[in-house]
């Protein structure tokens, strides 16, 4: 959970000397791949895994391997880890994680959407999973708009024109998936967000978070350290942990309180509970720890995406977003004449104790950007990682309202 409070010298203090040698590692690090040439971080893949022995492979939560279809895309900014599964001559669904999870987590989404007849595909975003992490670049749309290209390219079936695939984006990745939507109009079929971020109001940003995600106030490897061992807590780290950095979270809030330990039906605590119905065994929380571990790209890409990336009242993306949801309403009577976002709506599948994405602020925010007629909600009894732990909801909630446009 995100700390209340403000920093006192002495904490920071304290954390700039238990960091100082992290830090110089990194920088001696960061010269070293300048002199090679790389303009990215290498993922696990090629820094972990070929060093440990099978036993020790057996023990890793998330592999490369995971689920279907995978495949590395090797682009200019490093490999991409890519999934792609289910029947080639179903509707196509592109699924876009949230902001520290990788893509594994939407792996029970996935399953149920093939099962019902779709493909899917999903990719880890650079710097999270087994996805590279460039380092002379902004993690901004620009940058996640081209990966997302470089993904669709990859593929050996059509996936771009129009009415392309539907795009299903949780989290960041609702963000990221309503600013694609407002470029590739025609392209993506329907805009379906899931406790998506995009217009989360920038007053719930706290002091602590506005320092450590500042720049030019401290150095770049001080506050990288610091956010590292932020990330690393003493027991386990959940996608909660990371969207704590985003917003600052009331710890007297009861949905703050109800997530933290049990995850929001009252069951099995969240941090144990099975990250994929394929993967029984392996939990968020023991995928997130492992990744801000082994993963050296993934801190400074956190840090640049949550800086950078369409997080925080991205009004003007939104209100172009909804003139093109108002050409397809007007002009196609909600047809889908018109290509692409059928219906002219968006669908927000909204977690109803979620203390991230608060349905009484992003509810009439959305509407108000978009239109009454443009938003369609839905409500399931769960927490922000709604589309983790209720990944088979959340799929057939979506196939109920493709059914219906």
């Amino acid at each position: 959970m995100l700390e209340t409070g403000h920093f006192t010298s002495r904490a920071l203090l304290a954390g700039g000397a238990a960091c100082l040698a992290l830090g110089l590692a990194v920088r001696a690090l960061r010269g070293a791949r300048s002199a090679s040439g790389k303009r990215y971080v290498p993922s696990p893949r090629t820094t972990v895994l070929p060093r440990l022995s099978e036993n020790e492979r057996a023990a890793v939560p998330y592999l490369p391997d995971a689920l279907p279809g995978a495949r590395s895309v090797q682009t200019p900014y490093g490999s991409i880890q890519v999934f792609e599964w289910g029947p080639e001559d179903g509707e196509r669904v592109l699924l876009l994680h949230g902001i520290g999870t990788p893509c594994l987590a939407l792996g029970d989404l996935g399953e149920e959407l093939v099962h019902n007849g779709y493909r899917v595909m999903l990719f880890d975003f650079f710097g999270r999973g087994f996805s590279d992490a460039p380092i002379d670049v902004t993690y901004d749309m620009r940058l996640y708009t081209t990966q997302i290209l470089l993904v669709l390219a990859s593929s050996p079936l059509p996936w771009t024109g129009d009415n392309g695939f539907h795009l299903v984006g949780y989290s960041l990745g609702g963000g990221i998936g309503a600013s694609f939507s407002r470029y590739f109009p025609r392209m993506v079929r329907s805009l379906v967000c899931v406790g998506g971020g995009g217009l989360i109001r920038k007053c719930h940003v706290s002091r602590k978070s506005k320092l450590l995600y500042s720049t030019g106030l401290l150095p770049e490897w001080l506050l990288q350290a610091l956010v590292k061992s932020r990330l690393k807590p003493k027991d386990t780290v959940t996608e909660q942990t990371m969207v704590a950095e985003v917003t600052d979270l009331d710890t007297e809030d009861p949905r703050v309180q109800r997530l933290g330990g049990n995850d929001s039906t009252g069951g099995p605590s969240f941090d144990e509970a099975p990250i994929s119905a394929r993967w029984p065994g392996v939990t968020v929380s023991k995928v997130m720890s492992w990744q801000i571990q082994h993963h050296e790209g993934f801190v400074p890409a956190f840090m640049s995406t949550i800086r950078n990336a369409p997080i925080y009242e991205e009004v003007e993306e939104w209100a172009a977003l909804g003139k093109q949801l108002r050409r397809r309403r007007v002009e196609s009577g909600g047809q889908g004449v018109l290509p692409g976002l059928k219906g002219g709506k968006v669908l927000l599948i909204l977690g109803s104790s979620d203390p991230v994405i608060l349905m009484d602020e992003i509810v009439p925010d959305t509407k108000a950007i978009l239109g009454d007629d443009a938003v369609e909600i839905s409500i399931i009894d769960a927490g922000h990682e709604v589309a983790i732990a209720q990944g088979v909801e959340v799929a057939q909630t979506a196939m109920a309202y493709w059914r219906s446009i």
